[in-house]
């Protein structure tokens, strides 16, 4: 059975919310069986294509109009095939024609897949050079420090000179935790 899924990113774009449905339609998808969602790429979460793939069995195929409504990138796109293959559920793509249930398809799908696992490692690499240089630099990783070191020496002396956590924490606008990483900083750098 032909299965549907249509998304749009916002309600702005229900126009093209129709034209995926149409598409779907034209391609032999049930109209009572195409789910959509009306979510961002950016969120994983999709009730409307979790539907559909919770109402799929075996040999039934996950229809769409473009690749880029299975997921947000490539990886994502490619571990939702990847789930529904293990299923022995295809997936279709419309626009560019791609169907997993044939083999020279399923071949371009495990490219994808290490093409994507390829870009995750580039990425941690990228990342982790990243933090040694900003380390080698003296800078660290994180936001910055809501007080900066003239404030948080403030903050332990009043602490020092018998102020509680909680009122310092007020009177700088901060939370509590803030005020102790601040002291906390200033009690490393006393004592390096």
């Amino acid at each position: 059975m032909l299965i549907g899924y249509a998304r749009v990113s916002t309600t702005r774009q229900g126009q093209s919310l129709d034209a995926q449905r149409e598409a779907l339609v034209d391609a032999g998808c049930d109209p009572q069986h195409i789910y959509t969602d009306t979510i961002s790429g950016t969120r994983w979460q999709r009730p409307g294509l979790d539907a559909a793939t919770a109402y799929m069995r075996p040999d039934d195929v996950l229809t769409v109009t473009r690749l880029d409504r299975l997921g947000r990138n490539l990886s994502e796109t490619v571990t939702t095939i990847a789930d529904l293959a293990e299923r022995d559920i295809h997936v279709r793509v419309l626009e560019p024609a791609l169907d997993t249930s044939r083999p020279s398809d399923s071949v371009v799908v495990h490219i994808m897949a290490s093409l994507a696992e390829w870009e995750r490692d580039l990425l941690i690499q990228r990342t982790r050079e990243g933090v040694a240089h900003a380390r080698a630099q003296g800078r660290t990783a994180g936001p910055k420090p809501k007080l900066d070191a003239e404030q948080a020496q403030v903050a332990k002396e009043l602490i020092d000179g018998g102020k509680s956590i909680a009122s310092v924490a007020r009177t700088f606008g901060v939370s509590r935790p803030t005020i102790y990483r601040a002291i906390q900083r200033v009690e490393a750098e006393e004592s390096a």
